[in-house]
């Protein structure tokens, strides 16, 4: 089983339970680690937590939504995964020496989204947004979506990407109790319970690796 440079499992979520557990049941959101997640991210872990197949699958599913133009990188890291450098990027994350390694970044955010949901960004600021293998660990999905459509120009677009891997203590309750295909709907149910996105469209990526699954949507 991988381990990051901390030391900390990187687990394959649990795939043996249920593809139907709902995000609005009580203790969805809870977690094993209730500390603040500050503690957990203050040490740079400068490394991938999918392989390098499932990187470039990635990679090439951001290209095909056609993210080049101002482009936010939501919950990163010091690698955005992204094939080709886009025009601008902004990253935000949780720990600054992970987010000032990104060499292909204009400009960096440390932002905790499950202290504070509201993206510090001007309205219409982003042709398009990502997120990767972090979804799993927020607390407010649904108000850092409805969010993300705000700071999103008319017809961008939110792709969110995420495999079988998380950090256990840190992901949601709901997500580690669901299979692949019920994290899939979780997604969906997030995009459309925020009522700022039209239907959102999911596939699973092929990738050599690890499995990659990807949920986009565009702003009404």
């Amino acid at each position: 089983m991988p381990t990051d440079a901390s030391g900390n499992i990187t687990v394959v979520a649990d795939t043996a339970r249920t593809s139907g557990f709902s995000f609005t049941e009580p203790g969805f959101f809870d977690r094993s680690d209730p500390r603040d997640d500050a503690v957990f991210y203050r040490p740079p872990r400068l490394v991938q937590h999918i392989d390098d197949a499932a990187v470039a699958a990635v990679g090439a599913y951001y290209d095909e939504v056609g993210a080049d133009g101002d482009v936010l990188d939501l919950m990163s890291s010091w690698v955005s995964h992204l094939s080709t450098p886009p025009r601008h990027l902004t990253v935000l994350g949780m720990n600054h020496a992970e987010l000032a390694a990104n060499t292909w970044a204009h400009e960096r955010v440390v932002h905790d989204l499950n202290t504070d949901p509201r993206l510090p960004f001007a309205d219409a600021s982003f042709d398009t947004v990502v997120s990767t293998v972090s979804v799993d660990y927020l607390t407010q999905p649904v108000a850092v979506f409805t969010d993300v459509a705000r700071v999103l120009r008319p017809g961008g677009r939110f792709a969110i990407t995420f495999s079988n891997r998380c950090f256990p203590t840190k992901a949601v309750r709901g997500w580690l109790a669901t299979d692949d295909a019920g994290h899939v709907r979780i997604v969906q149910d997030y995009l459309v319970a925020s009522g700022a996105f039209d239907e959102p469209v999911a596939e699973q990526r092929p990738s050599a690796g690890d499995p990659v699954f990807a949920v986009c949507a565009a702003r009404r």
